[in-house]
């Protein structure tokens, strides 16, 4: 772990606004004043203290009511991690709807796949509760079943995981699960990742998500008030940085969209996660366990998604593998978007992110 270096300027008001270097098109205004306003905050996730419910359809024994197996793992008899179909899915396979264009509209098949991958048989499982051998397998049955539905079908472009944990997040059942969309299309915020780190890699030659790695790592500076020669900001050596191992490194963005927005990457350059070294497994579930628990016991049972941009499959990045870094964003949902921000598009933050880093730290954890 990296100690923090003292900050003689943590205590005052941050008001700025902060380019996201990967994609300098999203910007984040952090505002720490705006925090003392009243406002109303997100509430911690609906938490039970019950390992089985009989009304859930993910506990075990109630597997009746959801749509067949897909997988389970390690068996489908006392299994750990269960793979069925979405019963609401926002794709599918069912249909085929030819793409139309008629004037400036245009629609595209709305074929994929839709599927949830019920992450844990106690239905009262948080993330940062579980060991880190079942997070180990978890990440390995992302990665397996990635790579099934590519292999599936040439027509999909991308496959995205991702988990929606508490109502605001979207979670719509409490049992803690994950969901996987495969789609005929490249969403448009990888599609951005994809294009400007490519664009930096042809100009500096390195990836950019590497270069932010050996920042958080390396990098220190002090400015100064060109007049009053006083500190105006003095940046620290893993100010930046919350959770490290071996092979991965949980960071807390500079430009951060939620007040307490985590990042966890490899800490040597890897595209495409389909591609994970099967070792490399337990040293992810150990770092993202101890970054949820401290997230956990700073907020205290924080609604959130997660989600895992990999490198897309599709023809158009096949000479991104050298510019382009997988990840996890972690996004706690901790206050409600304001019209400014739906209006304007650009996020409000009201904790400083090197601030929320700085506690993530310092949080007891086991």
């Amino acid at each position: 772990m990296v100690t923090p270096i003292a900050d003689p300027a943590a205590d005052t008001t941050v008001r700025e606004i902060r380019v996201n270097p990967i994609v300098p098109s999203e910007s984040v205004l952090v505002a720490t004043a705006r925090g003392m306003r009243p406002k109303k905050t997100e509430e911690p996730a609906p938490r039970t203290a019950r390992r089985h419910v009989e009304t859930c359809p993910f506990c075990t024994g109630n597997e009746a009511m959801t749509p067949p197996v897909i997988a389970a793992y390690p068996a489908e008899t006392n299994w750990e991690i269960r793979i069925v179909e979405n019963l609401y899915p926002v794709l599918g396979d069912d249909r085929s709807t030819p793409n139309l264009s008629f004037g400036l509209q245009q629609t595209i098949d709305g074929y994929g796949r839709h599927e949830v991958i019920i992450d844990n048989p106690r239905h009262d499982a948080a993330l940062h509760e579980m060991s880190e051998a079942h997070l180990a397998l978890l990440f390995g049955v992302y990665r397996n079943r990635m790579e099934q539905l590519y292999r599936s079908d040439a027509r999909l472009r991308y496959v995205l995981v991702f988990k929606n944990f508490g109502p605001a997040a979207g979670a719509s059942i409490a049992h803690t699960h994950s969901q996987v969309i495969a789609m005929p299309v490249v969403p448009d915020n990888v599609q951005a990742e994809v294009i400007n780190s490519r664009a930096f890699y042809r100009r500096n030659h390195r990836c950019i998500f590497c270069s932010l790695i050996d920042e958080a790592l390396t990098f220190e500076a002090t400015i100064y008030d060109r007049d009053s020669g006083e500190i105006r900001r003095k940046i620290s050596v893993g100010q930046c940085v919350v959770e490290r191992g071996r092979k991965f490194i949980a960071i807390k963005p500079f430009a951060s969209r939620y007040e307490w927005e985590v990042h966890i990457l490899p800490l040597q350059h890897q595209s495409d996660f389909l591609r994970l070294p099967q070792d490399d497994l337990a040293d992810l579930a150990r770092v993202l366990r101890r970054t949820m628990a401290r997230l956990d016991a700073v907020l205290g049972g924080a609604q959130y998604n997660y989600f895992l941009h990999s490198l897309p499959h599709d023809v158009e990045c096949s000479d991104c593998e050298a510019s382009y870094h997988w990840h996890i964003e972690i996004c706690p949902r901790t206050s409600i978007p304001t019209g400014f921000e739906l209006g304007s598009g650009l996020f409000v933050n009201t904790v400083a992110p090197e601030a929320a880093a700085e506690r993530l730290r310092a949080a007891k954890i086991s």
